[in-house]
Order: structure tokens, then C-alpha cells, then sequence
């Protein structure tokens, strides 16, 4: 692994945090205030931070304004770590509110960012639903992978333009070290998504005929990830998640969770009819990922930050579920003989109409 990094002159590293509300970007500056070798951590957010943070300066501050410059340059920071990524329209007040935020935000980070003379690293979180998902997908996406539909809306497009923004800022300012971590859809103990949301249901709507194969990654695994980034030189593109993947049919019996299939036609007029109730928020252009699933190759994370996720995918839904955060409605016996009754049924219909 490559050495601390320091910054010319006296003093220890200072390090800027986009999205300092979020649970990821809470823990990273806890890890970083622990850290005898930084001087300085800031947050940026337009909401306080959820973690009781001690040595880190809360400044509530929009992306979007130009005065984000000021921040970088009166705060003097070396790091600037873009956590500030929104999934959910909900969230945000609507999806024109949610694309400014993620687009236009990063637009002005990377614009100040690009001008400050004392920044020498930009950390960027991101994820692997810019690489889609479709029938004609590889088993793993590599980073060097193009989506086979390239989303013109929602997060996802949200995330491409953004990464566009990111790599634009690293041709013109080469002396940076820019990291671009995919990461994806993350579960732990201590977070709330769509995906936790949805796996929590108490019947789990699926799309009728498919079983997709689901990639996770643990917190504890992303927020290593990302000190390590932080505190580290490793410039480039890597996908975060962890090893293995479990189908949607094995998550549910693991959940103790019933399915019920649903025409593809009609997925989306379910989540929108379970989004009041739920809270779930998925969008368009993420519900392929019900159909054809995604799974990422890490072997690039691994071998450039010598680490290797400490849960499999497996292991952090069953760590999800320990913790309590579900229930199991339904034993895994009662699930299995539900599963055997059904597809008795189908079979004993299809003999019938052949």
C-alpha cells in the first residue's frame, strides 16, 4: 500500500466532506478524527450531521453556490471527499431538485475544487448502477465496462454526468489524485436505502419469471474503503462491494420474507402504489436491476488498496438481519413448502394446456 500522504509545509492533512448528514460520511470523519495524522475535517451539508462528531466543523452550505469556494479555500483543506450523492427524489424534494443537487453541485465543487492550489486529492463516491442492467450483461462488471442502455434519467444519469464532471476536473488539473469508487447497493446495521427498505417488506414484490443476482456491500467494508482512499494515494476507477452475490429468491427466504411475482409490465405501478406506505423510492431506471441483476468485479479494489471486503454478500444480509433491523414473517420451512406448493400448481397447469 502506498504511504501517507502529507502536504507541503507543517501540519497534517485537512480534509473536506461533501454530504457530512450521511451515515457513510458521518463514520469516515469519526475514523478521521481518530486519526493523529489529520489536523483538520470539515462537513458540508445543507442538514446536520447524524453523528456526534468532536473535531469536525459543521458548515451548512449548498453545492450549488459558487461561495462553495470560499469553503475550500478559507478551510485551506489538502482532500476533498464527495459523499454528497442523492438516490432518492423523496428525499430531496423532488427529482428537479435531486438532479441540481447531484449535477449542478458537483458541477461547483469541481469547478472551486479545480482553482484551490492547496488541493491534492478528490475522493468521489459513486456507484455501480452506472453500469446498468441488462439481459446481454457480462457475469461482472470491470470498470473499463459501458452500460449496454445508458439511463437518460434518474440517478443513474445523474451519476454518469457526474462522473463525467469528475473526470474533466482530473485532465485539467493531472497533479490531483482523483479515486472514483462505484460502489454497490450498500447494507448494514446502521444504514436505511430503497434496497433496505424493500427487503424489509412484509411480502416482497418480484418481476414475474426472473431471479436476479444481488451485490452488496457491507458499511464497515465502504467506510474502510473510503479512509483508505482518504488517507492514501490510489488515483483511478475501482468497484467497491462485496464478494459473491445471492439471488433475490435467497435473500427473501434468508429475510423470512414470502414473494409475489408481479408482471414485469406492471413492476412499476407497484412501487409507485407501495412508495406512500413504504417509503421506498426506486425509480425507472433502477428497476431492471429486479429483472437481470448486477454484479461488479473487484478484483482492481482489491489488489490496488490490499484489502479484501470482510463480509460477502451473503454474510451482510445475514449481519442486516442480526442486527434486527427485520423480522422473519414466515419460517424458512413454511417458505420452502409455499415455494413447493406453487410450482406443483404452475406444473400441473402447464401439463394441462400441452
Amino acid at each position: 500500500m502506498a504511504g501517507i500522504d502529507r502536504p507541503e509545509g507543517r501540519g497534517g492533512r485537512r480534509i473536506l466532506i461533501t454530504g457530512i448528514a450521511g451515515t457513510l460520511a458521518g463514520r469516515l470523519a469519526l475514523m478521521l478524527e481518530a486519526d493523529d495524522r489529520v489536523d483538520y475535517v470539515g462537513g458540508v451539508d445543507l442538514a446536520q450531521p447524524s453523528m456526534d462528531l468532536r473535531r469536525t466543523e459543521f458548515v451548512r452550505a449548498d453545492l450549488r453556490n459558487p461561495l462553495v469556494a470560499k469553503v475550500i479555500d478559507s478551510t485551506r483543506v489538502d482532500t476533498i471527499v464527495h459523499m454528497s450523492l442523492i438516490a432518492e427524489p423523496g428525499s430531496a424534494g423532488g427529482r428537479s431538485r435531486m438532479k441540481e443537487l447531484n449535477v449542478i453541485g458537483t458541477m461547483q465543487l469541481m469547478g472551486a475544487a479545480q482553482k484551490a492550489s492547496r488541493v491534492r486529492r478528490v475522493v468521489m463516491r459513486s456507484t455501480t448502477a452506472v453500469y446498468g442492467s441488462h439481459y446481454r450483461d457480462p457475469a461482472l462488471f470491470r470498470e473499463d465496462h459501458q452500460p449496454r442502455q445508458v439511463p437518460r434519467y434518474g440517478y443513474t444519469a445523474d451519476v454518469i454526468e457526474v462522473e463525467g464532471y469528475a473526470r474533466g476536473f482530473g485532465r485539467r488539473r493531472p497533479d490531483v489524485d482523483l479515486t472514483v469508487l462505484r460502489f454497490a447497493n450498500f447494507i448494514g446495521p446502521d444504514i436505511e436505502t430503497p434496497m433496505t427498505r424493500y427487503l424489509s417488506l412484509p411480502v416482497v414484490p418480484t418481476v414475474l419469471g426472473y431471479d436476479p443476482r444481488l451485490q452488496l456491500c457491507h458499511t464497515d467494508d465502504a467506510v474502510e474503503i473510503l479512509y483508505r482512499a482518504t488517507m492514501d494515494s490510489h488515483p483511478g476507477i475501482f468497484n467497491v462491494a462485496a464478494p459473491g452475490v445471492i439471488y433475490l429468491s435467497q435473500a427473501a427466504r434468508m429475510l423470512g420474507r414470502p414473494t409475489v411475482p408481479i408482471p414485469a409490465g406492471l413492476a412499476g405501478t407497484v412501487t409507485s402504489v407501495l412508495k406512500p406506505a413504504s417509503g421506498i423510492d426506486f425509480t425507472g431506471e433502477q428497476l431492471p436491476l429486479l429483472q437481470f441483476g448486477r454484479a461488479a468485479d473487484t478484483s482492481r479494489m482489491i489488489a490496488e488498496f490490499g484489502y479484501t471486503p470482510a463480509f460477502t454478500t451473503k454474510e451482510a444480509l445475514a449481519d442486516f438481519i442480526a442486527a434486527g433491523r427485520v423480522e422473519p414473517l414466515v419460517s424458512h420451512e413454511a417458505i420452502e413448502r409455499a415455494e413447493t406448493m406453487l410450482g406443483n400448481v404452475v406444473s400441473s397447469v402447464l401439463r394441462r394446456v400441452s
